[in-house]
C-alpha cells in the first residue's frame, strides 16, 4: 500500500475530509516532539507546544502553500511555538531548563556513564542562549541544512552558522570544565 504524500492529505483536509488530518499528525508527531523537548526541556511543555502547533496548522492550513512543503511549514509554526513558551516561561521561573525530558527519553539499557554524559550535554544545552540552542540543534540534531534553517527561522545563513558556531565553542568550553 503506497503512503499519501503531504500534499494529498493536505488536499483532502482542504476538502472537508478532516480525519486526513490525522496522517498529517502521525507523520510528523515524533520528529516534531523530538524538536520540542530538546528546545523546551521537559514533556510537559514540549506536548503543549507540539499540541498547539498542530491545532495552528490546521486552522491555517489553506496558507501551506506549496501544500508539498506542509513538513517545513509546520516546523516553521512550531519553531515559533517553542520561542514563545520557552520566553514566557524564562519570564515566569527565571530558572534554568531541566534536563529530565531528555533523561526519560534515554533507554534504560544505557550504562551509567552513558546516562551522565546525556545528562551533562543536556545541561550544557540548558546553557545556552535560546538562539544557539534552537541553531545548534535544528543543524545537529534535526540535521536541517543552512537554507532550511534559514526559512524556519527567519534568520540569515550568515547569521546561523555563527550561532551554530557560537553553539559549539560554548558546548565544548562548559563540557571540558565540567568533566576536566
Amino acid at each position: 500500500m503506497r503512503t499519501e504524500g503531504d500534499a494529498a492529505l493536505v488536499r483532502r483536509v482542504l476538502g472537508g475530509d478532516t480525519g486526513a488530518y490525522a496522517g498529517l499528525v502521525a507523520r510528523y508527531r515524533d520528529r516534531l516532539g523530538r524538536y520540542a523537548v530538546r528546545m523546551l526541556g521537559n514533556a510537559a511543555d514540549a506536548e503543549e507546544a507540539v499540541q498547539d502547533a498542530f491545532v495552528r496548522g490546521y486552522r491555517s492550513l489553506g496558507r501551506c502553500v506549496p501544500p508539498e512543503r506542509f513538513g517545513a511549514w509546520l516546523f516553521a509554526i512550531l519553531v515559533n511555538r517553542c520561542r514563545t513558551l520557552g520566553a514566557q516561561r524564562a519570564r515566569r521561573e527565571r530558572t534554568v531548563v531541566s534536563e529530565e525530558a531528555v533523561v526519560e527519553r534515554a533507554s534504560v539499557e544505557h550504562t551509567a556513564a552513558d546516562d551522565a554524559w546525556r545528562d551533562a550535554i543536556a545541561w550544557a544545552l540548558a546553557q545556552l542562549t535560546a538562539e544557539q540552542r534552537e541553531a545548534f540543534v535544528l543543524k545537529y540534531v534535526e540535521e536541517l541544512s543552512y537554507e532550511e534553517m534559514s526559512e524556519l527561522t527567519g534568520a540569515g545563513i550568515s547569521a546561523l552558522k555563527m550561532r551554530v558556531a557560537r553553539a559549539r565553542d560554548e558546548l565544548r568550553r562548559l563540557l571540558e570544565d565540567q568533566h576536566g
